[in-house]
């Protein structure tokens, strides 16, 4: 089996079971964006998925994101998908249209100011630290509503949903009651008046639990290994 074909059958194999989870879900499957999470996959994986059909493709890196884009489609629509520092926002909104990754206040205020700058808009996730760990980015569940606040009359900076990873647990099931409580916090900021009109967006599930997100009402996954294979080592 040729590289291409494998990321051709590996495609069609998750979009089959988004499929299945949106129906179980009650949901349209055309309602889950698939974000292909490209990070340290050669260029040709990405070329290959992208003649499957995949049209969404995510990296954790900005330098990384600069070299692929100059050799793939001008087509493809790229997320930010890894943490985000202060001094790579300007070439961050050179690369993405969505950032799902904001974590802290400062970081959304100054992709804000730099879009204001452009005269350009960017649509950006709110990274939730579900489980209060350590080794993760994220704001903390406790005062949720409250720290974001300000974030909601942001006018360059457009905040469309939730994005969180949950702490790591023995098998998929273990992820769907962390999925149902960013569902939760989702639908509490989506009745305060500050959000009106918040499309209240889930960007939760990653390869190994992506059917459980879509069934608990993920709109985005994250999928990497189940869709390219095994990371490749950084050079």
């Amino acid at each position: 089996m040729s590289a291409e074909t494998g990321v051709a059958e590996r495609l069609a194999a998750v979009q089959a079971a988004i499929d299945g989870a949106s129906a179980r879900g009650g949901r349209r499957p055309e309602e889950v964006v698939l974000v292909g999470a490209s990070k340290t996959q050669p260029v040709e994986a990405l070329r290959a998925a992208w003649q499957a059909g995949l049209r969404v493709f995510g990296e954790n890196r900005v330098q990384e994101a600069a070299a692929k884009r100059r050799e793939l489609p001008v087509g493809i629509e790229w997320h930010l998908i890894g943490p985000l520092q202060s001094n790579k926002v300007k070439q961050a909104l050179d690369l993405f249209s969505t950032i799902h990754s904001i974590d802290r206040p400062k970081i959304a205020l100054a992709v804000d100011r730099e879009a204001a700058d452009r005269g350009s808009r960017i649509a950006g996730f709110l990274e939730v630290n579900l489980g209060g760990e350590a080794s993760k980015h994220g704001f903390p569940v406790d005062g949720l509503a409250e720290a974001v606040h300000p974030l909601a009359a942001l006018e360059r900076l457009r905040i469309v949903g939730l994005m969180a990873i949950p702490p790591e647990g023995a098998d998929a099931e273990s992820s769907r009651p962390w999925f149902r409580r960013l569902r939760e916090l989702r639908d509490e900021l989506a009745r305060r008046p500050e959000w009106a009109g918040f499309p209240g967006y889930l960007s939760m599930g990653m390869s190994g639990d992506y059917a459980v997100a879509v069934e608990e009402g993920a709109t985005h996954v994250r999928v990497g290994t189940a869709l390219f294979g095994a990371r490749r080592k950084p050079a």
